[in-house]
């Protein structure tokens, strides 16, 4: 392993629910945290490139002087090959962000750009070779080995996919309440009291979500109230939270293709929650992929980011669009 560069790096994970920010020393020191809104979708297409400038500015606020001595820089994003144009001219217009107040002997550091699977995975396996499960707003698995294997399963967005994330979840369980409303399939009637108090009366909801940029994020906030539902045994909220473990697990055996080793980490904030979706994920996995190895994840998206600034700040990395970008 090429030595790392004395100095800093700054990882960023930016979702649905959110986005986060730090920047740590590479002796491994304790870091800094920042905290940011989620990630929008308009006309335009994804607000992270935004949301990234945004974040950067804090940090070079809060920690000038370790600012100036970042070497490397690693930023997963939701939507980040679908929803952003040039994710490649994304990297690079960031690289130029930490030009103040940097030294002018010094190089600019290295920015790796990729979607929040990688850094997802990076996060929960250490680098290591397998596959991982993310559910979030989103859903996404991918599997890889670190060098030649990048296969990437779902992450398609609210409207085309995302099966098993806090979208789906969230839209499924208003379409039930929805049915319950109009008197169509009455097994709905607790998620239908659930979502009035959370959004109001339903001919409000269409101007609610439709008009949102942030529309999966509105989604996903109704996961709570569906996620207890279903620990008190509503049938039409634990059959919507099952059947998002099974589409999590399906989706995590998929991206564990031939050449990885057989592992599997699921990481994001449902899995979490523990209860049914984490009992349906585990027994649909164990069906569909009986070798594989079900892990606890060693940390997060943001722990990703960092562990590809780090890389990134090594040379180690190659670019591989549609999942990696560097500048």
């Amino acid at each position: 392993m090429t030595p790392a560069p004395a100095g800093f790096v700054v990882g960023i994970d930016i979702g649905g629910t959110g986005s986060r920010a730090a920047i740590a020393p590479l002796d491994g020191a304790p870091r800094f945290e920042l905290d940011g809104p989620r990630v929008a979708v308009t006309a335009d297409g994804s607000t992270a490139g935004e949301l990234a400038r945004g974040l950067l500015a804090g940090l070079r606020e809060a920690r000038p002087a370790e600012f100036a001595a970042v070497v490397g820089c690693g930023i997963g994003a939701t939507g980040l090959a679908s929803l952003v144009a040039d994710p490649a001219g994304l990297a690079v217009s960031l690289r130029a962000e930490f030009a103040p107040p940097r030294p002018a002997d010094a190089p600019a550091p290295a920015v790796a750009v990729a979607i929040d699977a990688v850094t997802a995975h990076l996060g929960a396996l250490g680098g290591e070779s397998g596959a991982i499960i993310a559910l979030g707003t989103g859903a996404i698995a991918f599997g890889s080995d670190g060098h030649e294997i990048w296969h990437r399963v779902d992450g398609w967005g609210h409207l085309l996919g995302d099966r098993g994330g806090g979208a789906w979840i969230g839209r499924r369980a208003l379409e039930a309440a929805l049915l319950a409303h109009d008197g169509v399939d009455a097994s709905g009637s607790a998620l239908l009291a659930a979502a009035r108090a959370r959004f109001g009366e339903p001919a409000g909801w269409p101007a609610q979500l439709y008009t949102r940029d942030d529309r999966a994020g509105v989604l996903a906030g109704f996961v709570p109230d569906v996620v207890a539902l279903a620990a008190d045994g509503d049938g039409a909220a634990l059959a919507i939270v099952s059947e998002a473990g099974a589409e999590a697990a399906r989706s995590a055996a998929a991206a564990l293709v031939p050449g990885l080793a057989p592992r599997v980490a699921a990481t994001g904030g449902l899995f979490g929650a523990g209860g049914a979706l984490a009992e349906r994920f585990r027994e649909t996995l164990a069906e569909l992929r009986p070798d594989a190895e079900l892990r606890a994840p060693l940390g997060d998206p943001l722990d990703g980011a960092l562990r590809l600034a780090e890389r990134a700040a090594r040379g180690e990395l190659v670019a591989r669009a549609p999942s990696l970008w560097l500048a």
